[in-house]
């Protein structure tokens, strides 16, 4: 398969128009055509609907678009790696530090972690546990490289790719008269006066917002500093907790139920990486991250429910 051909594909789908996709890739309208054309007639299928208005890809090439982001990212990532190697003389690569805040983005970070892997077996990778207050202070003070962290933040010198976008979710007791809306949900009305676990004082404001779904101040006795912390003392009774859909599938707790929140907004979690960093392997591990995240959104969303 002809790479030129996916990345006039891909840009076409991503400009929604030829003209403007050929602009960008420095190519003539009559070339970006044929490039796609071309991989029509190799997959046997009409990969794009060319109506009078915006472009759009028809079924199979919604496929397509997936495939040829991840194809793409892994050649770039190749590339990088190629030329490191050629003209690297010094000492053995450094270990990439990943810091992981929890269970991460879901299925994409074990998904990431393995492809970095696959594509960088010589980098030694070391995975970091983050706790609740870490959103940035592990980049800055240089513990870590990447890092998995919810929900999204904006800081200065602190770059983010967001990963997924879930529905909310509150840990309350099993004994709870919340438990029973397992399957039927609350909304934000009923769940601002839980008492929701205390966190440090040093915590990040963005993250504190966001478990509370407000900036108010909580009541438990009980202080959290990671997603075990929170579900040991919602399953004793002493306090409740929150987070994104896919917690329920990574943190099954006997006394703890999960209850969807049908009215909050959808949270995300994200990639954070620090602004320029020039370290080839970061690159790397963030662009696979990226179209890895792309490709298997449509997975996450279909993802079993919280009840």
């Amino acid at each position: 398969m002809d790479l030129r051909r996916l990345s006039s594909f891909l840009a076409v789908v991503e400009e929604g128009h030829f003209g403007r996709a050929a602009a960008r890739l420095f190519l003539s309208p009559a070339a970006v055509t044929g490039h796609v054309q071309q991989l029509e007639r190799e997959f046997g299928a009409r990969l794009l609907e060319r109506g009078r208005g915006t472009v759009v890809p028809t079924a199979a090439g919604r496929r397509l678009v997936s495939h040829a982001r991840t194809l793409l990212a892994a050649v770039n990532a190749a590339v990088e790696d190629v030329t490191e190697a050629a003209l690297d003389n010094g000492p053995a690569a450094r270990a990439l530090r990943v810091g992981v805040m929890g269970h991460g983005s879901a299925e994409v970070t074990p998904a990431a972690v393995n492809a970095f892997r696959r594509a960088r077996p010589e980098v030694p990778l070391r995975l970091v546990q983050l706790n609740f207050t870490e959103h940035c202070s592990a980049l800055r003070e240089d513990r870590v490289d990447v890092a998995f962290v919810r929900p999204a933040i904006e800081a200065e010198g602190i770059d983010v790719d967001v990963l997924t976008t879930e529905r909310r979710i509150v840990a309350v007791p099993a004994g709870s008269v919340f438990a029973d809306a397992r399957r039927e949900g609350l909304r934000v009305a009923d769940v601002l006066d839980l008492p929701y676990l205390r966190l440090p004082r040093h915590t990040p404001r963005p993250f504190t917002d966001y478990l509370y779904f407000d900036a108010g101040e909580r009541r438990a006795p009980d202080c959290a500093l990671t997603p075990q912390d929170v579900l040991t003392s919602v399953a004793a009774g002493r306090g409740a907790g929150s987070g994104l859909a896919s917690f329920a599938r990574y943190y099954p707790w006997p006394g703890a139920v999960y209850v969807p929140v049908l009215d909050a907004a959808p949270a995300h979690s994200v990639l954070a990486t620090r602004t320029g960093d020039p370290h080839p392997d970061v690159r790397i591990f963030r662009a696979l991250t990226v179209a890895l995240a792309r490709e298997m959104a449509p997975f996450l969303e279909r993802g079993p429910g919280v009840g």
